[in-house]
């Protein structure tokens, strides 16, 4: 488990306008691999196929150029396309890992592999060339994870060629520091959802009642502070929640905030129980495999009623105890 080494190594690739390079040749093959309905395949090769392009100045037009590349972003087939793409792109050492969602790319390095990084990016860059598309090191980063609470200690590891190191990471919107803390994340959503509450101001200034704000503070607001929270809240601190419930209740004396919000601390408990029931009660979930198997110990005791059927996993250490699945595991509201 990579829990269980002194330090990680996560780096975060760039490749510049990736959607706009995706070469329709390679992606159809590519595509063809996967086996699908040929009536599908067949669609796809219409749709890519006779995209031009010309431009308009001073009232003329340049004559047609054909388009053998490039994918739109935000169409409905523009990030599958790509992650049909990407799908050949592996680590070239087994203990490495990819982690890759739509063009966010993250090489994962487990100590014991440190020496590995070169060749890996090497590896990424090898097959950014043979696939149309361009690794930009300007803008790939690198982080080391660490637990601060262990006493091992960190080597000094060399940098990678133009790749900056970093001490806090933006990973799918949420920034994780190297001493895994989401406190950075929290004050960041707390600073953004402070400039809302000025539109909203503005919004009132120009008659909009009260009913009217509040919904829309549930919806940005609320929904800005709980983005994602399955996945981090297990790394925020008592100071960090503590803050996030004072900027509420400021809100609520502006009567921007419904005064019948829950607090931050039962908000996140809502936010995990919905998302754990979802997991549990659906064997198809994407996540429903990280679940452990159910229990086949009998209980010879009469004790208060499980919420789950799954078997407790052996706790190890805090940062396992921080992840969803443990922590939903073990909370008695489930």
């Amino acid at each position: 488990m990579l829990v269980s080494n002194p330090y990680v190594i996560v780096i975060s690739l760039d490749f510049s306008k990736a959607f706009d390079t995706v070469r329709h040749s390679s992606m159809l093959h590519k595509l063809e691999q996967l086996g699908i309905p040929d009536n599908v395949y067949n669609w796809f090769v219409d749709y890519f196929n006779g995209h031009c392009h010309s431009k308009m100045y001073g009232g003329r037009e340049s004559t047609l150029r054909s388009i053998n590349a490039s994918v739109v972003q935000g169409s409905g087939v523009g990030p599958a396309t790509y992650v049909v793409t990407a799908s050949d792109l592996q680590p070239l050492n087994t203990l490495n890992r990819l982690v890759k969602y739509a063009d966010d790319t993250y090489i994962i390095v487990p100590a014991s592999c440190a020496d590995t990084r070169c060749s890996e990016i090497d590896h990424v860059e090898s097959w950014a060339r043979e696939n149309n598309l361009q690794l930009n090191r300007t803008k790939t980063r690198e982080i080391i994870f660490t637990d601060k609470r262990r006493k091992q200690g960190v080597p000094e590891l060399s940098t990678l060629p133009d790749v900056a190191r970093v001490s806090s990471l933006k990973i799918l919107g949420v920034t994780i520091t190297n001493g895994l803390s989401a406190s950075e994340h929290v004050r960041d959503v707390i600073s953004n959802s402070a400039q809302t509450l000025h539109a909203l101001r503005v919004l009132r200034a120009h008659g909009m009642p009260d009913e009217a704000l509040q919904l829309v503070f549930r919806s940005v607001v609320v929904g800005r502070l709980l983005y994602a929270s399955c996945a981090w809240s297990g790394f925020v601190t008592a100071s960090d929640r503590k803050r996030v419930d004072a900027f509420l209740r400021r809100s609520k004396r502006s009567r921007f905030c419904s005064p019948d919000l829950a607090s931050y601390d039962d908000l996140l408990a809502e936010a995990d129980t919905r998302l754990f029931s979802r997991i549990s009660t659906n064997s198809l979930h994407v996540l429903y495999d990280l679940l452990p198997p159910p229990s086949t110990a009998s209980q010879h005791y009469s004790l208060r009623e499980r919420s789950h059927h799954f078997s407790l996993p052996h706790r190890t250490t805090h940062l396992a105890d921080s992840n969803f699945i443990t922590r939903c595991l073990f909370n008695d509201a489930y």
